[in-house]
């Protein structure tokens, strides 16, 4: 990915005035977030989230969050919101000129590929993800050597340097049904190898897999777990498969952030623990207030480095603009078509009770 800048936007005050026009204004987004979002940090969100939702406009920008994203952003801001697969497939269905990714980089990615005459932009050109780096287009190249005639599936979480070298991509959502799409009995699998793990679980087709990692999901354990059910008989623990397979093990429902999402509606469940990204609970505890959510914190500090002050600047300048070499394009974003015409089945790597896991 290449990022190219502009000239700096003329300077501001370092916090915006929340006059009583703009705490009128963003009143309903307030009454929404009010319990996720501290009432001393209103003033402080209030103007920022006015400025941007005023500037979209003239811009005729969208603002695609992913579940990640703190609740100001989330909820405030954002125009579209969802998992990599839902946020790729908004991507393409958006008729704005411009498309702002509030994510990380490959996001921003798949977004250009989809929109390659929109003006893609990532508020913070660093926020990155360790999946993406933990492998490149020559590492990919290097394993086709290997492995003479096995088609390549790539987690979404991948530079287009590696989606250029892929037969189609996948994501938590769908990696199985893209597996078994393939119809063959062996397939190279990258780069998560806990997904990965969990995948093969789930089929016979054999996975060969790398060795990369979520920075977040592999801090957690299944002590972790174990403690958070300490005194809390009722507990419903949902976990996302980049996990490690013994904290899997551990959990009653294992899916994306999206089939997370919807278990919590689905499911009826009162006290609820999601491992995954910190703020993810935050966004889901302000469609069901009824529902006691036990938090864990690990941050992604990859997709904390979005704020709001970052997006409206980004809004004002259209600054960091996302662009992906032609030829690298052109391969790239048939990899990810090819996933987007699977589409998103049932299973959705997705399973009821306790997961069992490939160790």
């Amino acid at each position: 990915m290449t990022i190219s800048t502009t000239p700096m936007a003329p300077s501001r005050p370092a916090v915006l005035p929340f006059t009583p026009e703009i705490e009128q204004a963003t009143a309903p987004i307030w009454s929404r977030v009010k319990g996720v979002i501290p009432a001393l940090e209103w003033p402080v969100h209030a103007p920022y989230i006015d400025a941007i939702n005023r500037l979209k406009a003239e811009r005729n920008a969208v603002v695609l969050a992913h579940n990640y994203q703190t609740p100001e952003i989330f909820h405030g801001v954002a125009d579209l919101t969802g998992d990599s697969l839902a946020l790729a497939r908004m991507a393409v269905d958006t008729e704005a000129d411009v498309i702002v990714l509030c994510g990380v980089h490959f996001m921003a990615e798949t977004a250009k590929l989809l929109n390659p005459a929109k003006t893609v932009l990532i508020p913070d050109p660093l926020a990155g993800c360790s999946l993406a780096s933990s492998i490149t287009g020559a590492d990919v190249r290097l394993l086709r050597e290997r492995y003479p005639g096995v088609p390549v599936v790539s987690y979404v979480n991948t530079s287009a340097d590696v989606k250029a070298e892929t037969d189609v991509c996948c994501t938590s959502g769908n990696a199985v049904e893209v597996v078994e799409s393939l119809g063959v009995p062996r397939v190279i699998f990258l780069p998560d190898e806990y997904l990965g793990k969990f995948v093969a679980a789930q089929t016979d087709v054999e996975l060969i897999l790398w060795k990369g990692h979520c920075e977040v999901h592999e801090r957690f354990t299944a002590a972790d777990i174990r403690g958070f059910r300490t005194g809390h008989d009722d507990l419903v623990v949902l976990a996302h498969p980049e996990c490690p397979p013994d904290v899997l093990a551990e959990a009653d429902y294992v899916g994306s952030t999206a089939g997370m999402i919807n278990h919590v509606g689905a499911s009826g469940a009162r006290r609820v623990v999601m491992i995954t990204e910190c703020s993810m609970s935050d966004n889901v505890a302000v469609a069901h207030p009824e529902v006691d959510f036990v938090r864990p914190c690990n941050l992604c500090p990859h997709m904390k480095r979005i704020t709001l002050p970052k997006i409206l600047h980004s809004l004002e300048t259209l600054e960091h603009r996302v662009e992906v070499p032609d030829e690298m394009a052109a391969r790239a974003r048939r990899s990810v078509e090819r996933m987007l015409a699977i589409g998103r089945g049932a299973s959705a790597g997705v399973r009821e009770a306790r997961a069992k896991v490939a160790s």
